[in-house]
Formats: structure tokens, C-alpha cells, sequence
């Protein structure tokens, strides 16, 4: 695929073009809508293949694949009078925004497809939940990371809803930092050393042959520090209301039509 069209150029969309772009002169050209009129900008200058549009229309009429990645709430204004027709595929990242709405806004028969790129993909370490499968775009997420195609739309939005606790996990490190200024400790010497622990968990993520269970059992030593925090604090009350949490999440991202059995 060498000409991939971007319309709303924000976190994730930034992250695509960084990733593609470390290709070099393998990556593809690479067209932005002037929505994010500053990163766009800034992505022109900094790449070759990225160029900025005069608006929506320009990016879908050169472009092979394009990617739609503005806001849910914005999707009717920043949509309005956009053609995109012919061999082209749409690839949607927009969260809670099922393929049939977008066709509806669209009124295109062209092939769509959800993803779900992380930030990660401007190192190209993005694992991307695509549905349904399709080749291109296949291949396309593959250079940032990999593709994951998802087995139906359900199961598409199971993943999305995973996406949802990113920045829960951001605020519990802020926390952390938090407390320990509380008690004394410099910002940041707070700041570095909760970077330098989480930052080795991630890593050990990385081993495949450990279970998320084996690795905490492994990094516990009984009645040690650890298992009083995890036993006092994620208790089966706070599991079970993350569990609810995510419920309502999934139930908010589910399109109109779709069934789902409640949890027990």
C-alpha cells in the first residue's frame, strides 16, 4: 500500500504517520486532512512522504487506504459531504462507531474495516484489533507491530474496551508518585523511581511462557509487602466493580443491534 490517507490528525493518528515514516524511503506517501491543522503541520516538515491536504476530500481522492480518526462526537460535522468511492478501503478508528453507521454516513459501498492502533505504533510495537480482516489493511498494521483480526464485532469491542483503561493505569502511577511526595520523598526522585519500577514490569511482559497469575505469584514472597497490597486493596469488592465498570463500557461501545448475554 503506498498512498495512506489520515482525516483527524490527533494522538493516534500522529502515532501512524511516526510509524510508518521509520521505513524511510520504503515508507508510503502519506496524506493528512488539515483537522489537527498542527500536528499535520508538523508531521509535513518532518517527513518527506507526508503531505497536508486542503481538506477531507483531497485526502480521500488520493489515497488508497484511508483512515478516519476524528473524535466519535465529531464524526457527522467532520464527515459531512465526504466521497470516498472506487477501490479504496476505510479503515475506522473511531471507538463505539460501528462499520454500518459509517457507511451510513458515508452512503459508500466500499470495503470498511475497524482497528484499533495504539500509541505504541509510532515504535511499531502496536499490537492492531482489526475487524473484519482484510488484506491491505492487514499488512498495513503489521509494519507498526502486528494485527490481531478479531473473530466477529462483539469481539472487536471487547478489545476496544480493554483500550479504555490506559490512562487508569497513567493516574494509578500519578498516585503512587502522589503518596510518596506525601511522605517526604522529592517529586523527582518520586517520579524516577516509580518510572524505573513499572518500567521493569513491562519488560517482564515480554516472557510469554508466564501466565499474568504466575507472574504475580512470582514477584510475592507470602504475608511479603506485595500480597498485602494486593490482598488488601484489589479485593474481590474492587475486582468486582473494575469487572462493572468495564461492563458499562462494553455496553456503551456495543452497536445497536449487537446481543450480548450479561456477565455472571
Amino acid at each position: 500500500m503506498k498512498r495512506i490517507g489520515i482525516i483527524g490528525v490527533g494522538e493516534i493518528g500522529r502515532a501512524v504517520v511516526t510509524g510508518l515514516c521509520r521505513e524511510g524511503d520504503h515508507a508510503p506517501e502519506v496524506f493528512l486532512s488539515p483537522r489537527g491543522a498542527r500536528a499535520a503541520a508538523e508531521l509535513s516538515e518532518r517527513y518527506e512522504s507526508v503531505q497536508t491536504c486542503a481538506d477531507n476530500q483531497e485526502v480521500a481522492d488520493r489515497s488508497e487506504v484511508v483512515i478516519i480518526a476524528v473524535r466519535r462526537a465529531d464524526r457527522h460535522d467532520a464527515l459531512a459531504g465526504l466521497r470516498v468511492d472506487g477501490d479504496k478501503v476505510i479503515v475506522n478508528v473511531m471507538a463505539g462507531v460501528g462499520n454500518d453507521d459509517l457507511r451510513r454516513t458515508l452512503a459508500t459501498d466500499v470495503p470498511l474495516v475497524r482497528a484499533i492502533p495504539l500509541p505504541t505504533a509510532r515504535e511499531q510495537r502496536s499490537v492492531t484489533v482489526t475487524w473484519p480482516s482484510h488484506p491491505a489493511v492487514d499488512s498495513l498494521f503489521e509494519q507498526l507491530g502486528g494485527v490481531l483480526p478479531a473473530m466477529d464485532e462483539a469481539a472487536f469491542n471487547v478489545h476496544s474496551a480493554l483500550t479504555g483503561t490506559l490512562t487508569t493505569h497513567y493516574a494509578y502511577l500519578a498516585t503512587l508518585t502522589q503518596w510518596a511526595v506525601r511522605h517526604g520523598i522529592s517529586s523527582d526522585d518520586a517520579d524516577r523511581y516509580v518510572r524505573s519500577l513499572f518500567q521493569g514490569v513491562g519488560r517482564t511482559l515480554s516472557d510469554q511462557t508466564r501466565s499474568f497469575q504466575q507472574l504475580a505469584a512470582d514477584h510475592e514472597t507470602p504475608n511479603g509487602n506485595n500480597e498485602r497490597i494486593r490482598t488488601s486493596w484489589f479485593d474481590s469488592a474492587n475486582s468486582e466493580s473494575f469487572n462493572k465498570a468495564l461492563d458499562d463500557l462494553l455496553g456503551h461501545l456495543d452497536v445497536p443491534g449487537n446481543e450480548r448475554p450479561q456477565a455472571t
